[in-house]
């Protein structure tokens, strides 16, 4: 070995000592079953060439799931059901990664979230990247009926009054603190929670429209600090709480000013 192939390889030693000790950002993704990440598999490939790290957690029903070989259960109303020898609750999986996403949500786990009750590997998983105040992103394009369901009943979307419920729950996870992000645009997403941009209006966002929900609130704002508005514009009052509480400046701008 020559003078410079010995410089290549301790060159490469190097960088590879340097890229582990750098501490990556990591991501847990829970999907419905082991087919539902197939779409999600660009997005994957993406996260790695900006070195973001991530886990795929699969659903094997509500109260279990597979994480690796390592099968996670669910807690009782006091107790673990069931795990193996090495696998974690699902309530302490959050502390391993810095963002949890949930691609599709159902009616069934919205509603457990909603009311604080555990019992399921999705409900357990929210609430404590809740309480952990960890950043939770869900797919906004969810139909609120499970995958398995769909295929049993052959049928895509809820009835009417279920899809009210439904949608009812979403405005009371995004109150909670919870984000909502299309299904294609999950990549994004990430990066502007787990980077800080360097632009000096990225803390800034606009918004145009005449009525402001927290619907658009909890998709959009995600790390801004300070929302403009028209002068006019229409708040509502989960709107007015979720801004106090994120500590977002509102800044009403008159018509005809800069």
């Amino acid at each position: 070995m020559d003078k410079q192939q010995l410089a290549n390889l301790v060159e490469q030693i190097t960088r590879k000592l340097l890229e582990n000790e750098t501490p990556k950002k990591k991501v847990l993704f829970i999907f419905c079953d082991s087919y539902a990440h197939e779409p999600f598999v660009d997005q994957l490939i993406l996260l790695k060439s900006r070195q973001i790290d991530y886990d795929l957690l699969f659903l094997d029903g509500e109260t279990s799931a597979w994480l690796g070989i390592q099968q996670i259960q669910s807690t009782g109303a006091e107790q673990l059901i069931a795990a193996d020898e090495y696998a974690k609750a699902p309530i302490e999986l959050p502390k391993e990664y810095d963002a949890i996403i949930v691609p599709e949500i159902d009616l069934d786990n919205a509603a457990r979230v909603c009311h604080g009750m555990k019992g399921s590997v999705k409900a357990e998983i929210i609430f404590s990247g809740l309480v952990l105040n960890i950043p939770i992103v869900i797919g906004e394009d969810s139909p609120g009926i499970k995958r398995a369901d769909r295929r049993t009943l052959q049928r895509l979307q809820l009835p009417l009054p279920y899809q009210r419920k439904f949608e009812k729950y979403k405005l009371e996870l995004a109150e909670m603190g919870i984000q909502f992000s299309k299904a294609s645009e999950l990549y994004e997403t990430i990066l502007q929670l787990l980077f800080e941009e360097s632009k000096e209006d990225s803390a800034s966002i606009f918004f145009q429209e005449k009525v402001l929900t927290l619907k658009w609130l909890s998709t959009n704002i995600r790390n801004k600090k300070t929302l403009f508005v028209k002068e006019g514009t229409t708040l509502t009052p989960l709107v007015k709480d979720y801004l106090k509480e994120k500590g977002i400046k509102l800044v009403i701008q008159k018509e005809g000013s800069g």
